[in-house]
């Protein structure tokens, strides 16, 4: 839908907000004691339903994100050549599966635990995208509630498919540890062009990510529990 209609952006944008709390929400996992309560006590299927849901909602936040920073920052002559040219996204410091045949040499384990890979890779560049976007004069509220949701729900994201895989895992200790990105380089202090290049091609890239984490889950609830629709997959 389109941010800047009237009055429907401001109904569209009350009922997601409504949305983002009911399906953000389960994905809480620790309570207030620091435990994995709130995930641990229900079944893996319906677990794997809810990182689905807050995987489906990330990507549409992002999307929007996009959407904002190129109606804001972005000229439209500029666009078009970056999507002639495509965005360059750098390649991630771990193997992730993508074509079909890759998928099928993997176990359901590695499957996940490529998805856990992905998401942590993004909880640092996301936090440093809030920091640079917090500088600029003219970045509009929406933009920036939005960048730090899905930054805040990416690390709820975290937590829901640490305890899948520990549930996978029945009780196994896993290594978890990734939060690499070469995206971006915090070190760096571009002039204000570059700067917006930069965090649009951060957006776009962790658009792209966020759809891969996307498919791969699906993927996964196939396997798992219905096997005659992985051949969409």
């Amino acid at each position: 839908f389109n941010l800047q209609q009237i009055p429907w952006s401001w109904v569209w944008g009350l009922l997601f907000w409504t949305c983002w709390e009911t399906l953000a929400q389960p994905l809480d996992c620790k309570d207030e004691l620091g435990g994995f309560t709130r995930c641990t006590s229900i079944s893996q299927e319906k677990l794997l339903d809810r990182i689905i849901q807050h995987a489906e909602l990330i990507y549409r936040v992002s999307e929007e994100s996009c959407a904002l920073f190129e109606d804001m920052f972005i000229p439209l002559p500029m666009r078009a050549v970056r999507i002639q040219g495509g965005n360059v996204c750098m390649a991630q410091p771990f193997p992730i599966p993508s074509s079909k045949s890759e998928l099928q040499q993997i176990s359901d384990k590695w499957l996940l635990h490529s998805v856990l890979m992905l998401v942590q890779s993004w909880i640092e560049p996301l936090v440093y995208l809030q920091t640079t976007l917090n500088q600029y004069d003219d970045a509009p509220d929406n933009l920036l509630n939005k960048t730090k949701w899905v930054a805040e729900k990416l690390l709820s994201l975290e937590q829901g498919v640490v305890v899948l895989m520990r549930k996978m895992l029945e009780g196994g200790i896993l290594t978890t540890s990734v939060h690499e990105q070469s995206v971006i380089q915090p070190d760096v202090q571009p002039e204000m062009l570059d700067s917006i290049l930069r965090d649009y091609n951060v957006l776009t890239c962790f658009k792209k990510d966020v759809h891969k984490m996307e498919t791969l889950l699906k993927l996964l609830k196939c396997r798992q529990f219905d096997k005659f629709s992985c051949i969409l997959y």
